[in-house]
């Protein structure tokens, strides 16, 4: 008899009890995980949450004001409407959709976005076309984590093509430019969304919705404004805007100083050499935030508007000197063979102290557009041009002669043409007329070149026969003349406190007959700065003077407008003093003297009647032109240099003057520009002197 078939047991029971058993294992470890949570660290998270963290911003302040020696406001800060935003932590798309609220109430430019900004932009607007970018076996190497985020990024930016970017509106692109601006600094500190040309509409609407634009404010920012026009603008400097901010190069140095990135800074000259002085301190607030969000605010200190200067100069004298400038130059241009005559420079400086009271500059510039020539402020060529000046230079040449005991006061030179072998004839201007013996006087008054010439052979210890070579037997001749003129600023930084002066150039040929240039101001060049260091250490007495055009720094008024108090007032800052007798000294006192009060001097036409009793010492350089219509191998065209040095009174020096007028024409006779406009300057000086009464003591201080 067959055995009944056992029926298969199920295993179904079995499965669901271990299932079961699995899930309340399971939920077990999560209560007892939750119980650790709760009971063991839920003190300490819950702290954690409560929490608030302080995070310090700050807020910039008005720059300080700029004002000349008569407390007239040269650079002042103009108010403009604002519109800005503070980015307290919010997410991309939040920060998104706050742009695209705003770009509704006003008209963002969009001329400063750049390509990689609009890619950007498109992948946040379209991230499902973007992702098609990518190809299925990149996918997969991404997912397999052999092409990391960053790569797979950047294949989406580069397939981006031009046709892509055209599907972005122009409300787009406004979009976009205010969505730059929010992201371009640091969280919880203001940024400017836009700060110009704001309209009194934009204002207003955005001033309504600020509930519906969070982070979004209004507020008055500054602006640099310039009372004078352009008058010395190159000088003073300019700032970054607010796209600009921080400089590349100087970065670090700033955020070492709390500066933020955005922050407005100098960049040039005044502005830049001041910065420090002239940014003032910043307001600061204490942000408080809870959980990653703003809660409150917390002011630390108000702040204050950047500290004032007073500069050196008279704006009014300084206005005046230009136009001199500018119509000298063009009474000049009508004398004929002056095709290459552009420029003009005049430096007065008060000699005792230093202090700068003009520094002008005006150059003919072409207009690109128009073709025709304009006037142009060039204030920055007295520091940063220089050139050959001709016989000015004549008194450091005869005291260089004194120190190196060369000469002597009572030395005498037979003026007649002197001769090297190899050499063009060398001569004194007037020997067609005159041939003798040459003291010192004399030889300052007439603007004798033999006398320097053979000045310079004795400090060469050169043995001079006519037609035959000189040879020197100071090796050092070169060193011994050139260390004599920088004692007085010529060849050397005068140190005025401006960046980028230039020393001007040093000739590099050491053949004897280039020391006999040297001698007579037509070798090395020297810039209108130092022409004016140098007949102000002539002028007081034997010392170099440091220019400088900052006379006082001054504490920001509570209101703005008046004067505060002196917080640094400059004290003339002596270089070097000459090594010479007050009789040595004397002799060239003396001679530049006679150049303009002596029937015989050089200058006595045009400064005989002053009555202001002038000194000074004229020049006339031969040279080469290499101003900027000077094409790549073009012929050198000689030129005339014209200068002046000069200093009035005589006996009792308060202003001191430099006149430089270079590739002034072509040819052996031209004009007089530097007698005509050094006369006129001088004039209006003493004029305005008289015209002019410093304000009381107490209208200066606050």
């Amino acid at each position: 008899m067959a055995e009944p078939k056992r029926e298969k047991k199920s295993q179904v029971p079995f499965r669901i009890n271990l299932l079961f058993f699995a899930v309340f294992f399971l939920f077990s470890i999560l209560i007892v995980r939750l119980g650790i949570v709760q009971i063991v660290n839920g003190e300490s998270y819950k702290r954690e949450v409560e929490s608030t963290e302080d995070v310090t911003v700050s807020d910039p302040v008005p720059r300080g004001r700029m004002l000349d020696r008569h407390f007239n406001i040269i650079v002042d800060n103009v108010p403009k409407s604002a519109i800005t935003y503070t980015n307290s932590n919010e997410k991309q798309e939040d920060m998104l959709e706050v742009a695209e609220n705003l770009a509704l109430l006003i008209d963002q430019p969009t001329n400063k976005i750049r390509e990689r900004e609009k890619k950007d932009f498109w992948i946040m607007r379209n991230p499902d076309l973007a992702k098609e970018k990518i190809a299925e076996e990149e996918w997969e190497k991404y997912e397999n984590k052999t092409l990391s985020d960053k790569e797979l990024y950047q294949l989406q930016i580069n397939r981006i093509t031009e046709e892509d970017l055209n599907t972005l509106s122009m409300e787009d692109l406004e979009v976009l430019a205010i969505f730059r601006e929010f992201t371009s600094g640091y969280a919880f500190t203001q940024q400017i969304v836009k700060n110009e040309d704001v309209q009194n509409e934009e204002y207003a609407a955005v001033s309504e919705n600020l509930a519906y634009l969070p982070g979004i404010d209004t507020t008055t920012d500054w602006d640099r404004t310039y009372k004078f026009g352009n008058t010395l603008k190159s000088i003073l400097g300019g700032i970054t805007d607010s796209t600009e901010g921080l400089p590349k190069e100087r970065l670090d140095y700033y955020l070492a100083r709390d500066y933020s990135l955005n922050d407005r800074v100098g960049k040039s000259y005044l502005e830049l050499q001041y910065e420090e002085v002239l940014h003032g301190q910043k307001a600061k607030e204490k942000v408080i935030t809870k959980g990653g969000k703003l809660v409150g605010t917390e002011t630390i200190t108000e702040g204050a508007r950047g500290n004032d200067l007073v500069l050196s100069f008279d704006m009014e004298l300084q206005q005046k000197v230009e136009k001199i400038l500018e119509e000298e130059m063009m009474n000049a241009k009508k004398s004929g063979r002056t095709r290459l005559l552009d420029r003009a420079f005049v430096v007065l400086m008060d000699p005792y102290t230093g202090e700068v009271l003009t520094m002008a500059g005006k150059q003919l510039v072409r207009n690109k557009e128009t073709g025709k020539q304009e006037m142009q402020d060039y204030a920055l060529g007295t520091i940063s041009s220089a050139y050959g000046v001709g016989s000015a230079v004549k008194g450091a040449t005869v005291l260089t002669g004194f120190k190196t005991g060369a000469i002597n006061p009572n030395t005498v030179f037979y003026d007649a043409p002197v001769k090297v072998r190899n050499t063009p004839l060398k001569s004194s201007w007037f020997n067609g007329s005159f041939q003798g013996n040459m003291n010192v006087l004399r030889a300052l008054r007439k603007s004798s070149n033999v006398y320097m010439f053979k000045t310079a052979m004795a400090i060469g210890e050169g043995n001079y026969v006519y037609d035959q070579p000189l040879i020197f037997k100071n090796k050092r001749a070169f060193e011994d003349m050139r260390d004599g003129f920088s004692e007085f600023g010529l060849g050397v930084r005068t140190g005025i406190d401006l960046p980028n002066e230039i020393p001007g150039y040093i000739g590099q040929d050491t053949l004897p007959g280039k020391l006999l240039d040297l001698a007579i101001g037509q070798f090395d060049t020297y810039t209108p700065m130092q022409l004016a260091q140098y007949v102000s250490t002539i002028a007081n007495g034997g010392y170099r003077i440091q220019p400088r055009v900052v006379r006082e720094i001054r504490e920001s008024s509570i209101d703005g407008e008046s004067l505060g108090p002196i917080i640094q007032e400059m004290q003339p800052n002596v270089l070097n003093k000459l090594d010479m007798s007050d009789r040595e000294l004397g002799i060239v006192h003396e001679g530049f003297r006679q150049v303009m009060n002596n029937p015989d001097g050089t200058a006595y036409r045009a400064f005989a009647d002053a009555p202001y009793q002038p000194a000074g010492k004229t020049g006339t350089a031969e040279a080469f032109y290499d101003g900027p219509d000077r094409k790549k191998g073009d012929p050198m065209i000689p030129v005339m240099n014209l200068s002046l040095v000069a200093y009035a009174p005589y006996n009792n020096p308060e202003i001191a003057m430099s006149v430089v007028v270079p590739w002034a024409y072509e040819g052996q006779t031209g004009h007089t520009a530097n007698y005509d406009i050094g006369r006129r300057v001088l004039d209006t000086y003493f004029a305005l002197k008289n015209d002019q009464k410093e304000p009381a003591e107490d209208q200066e201080e606050d």
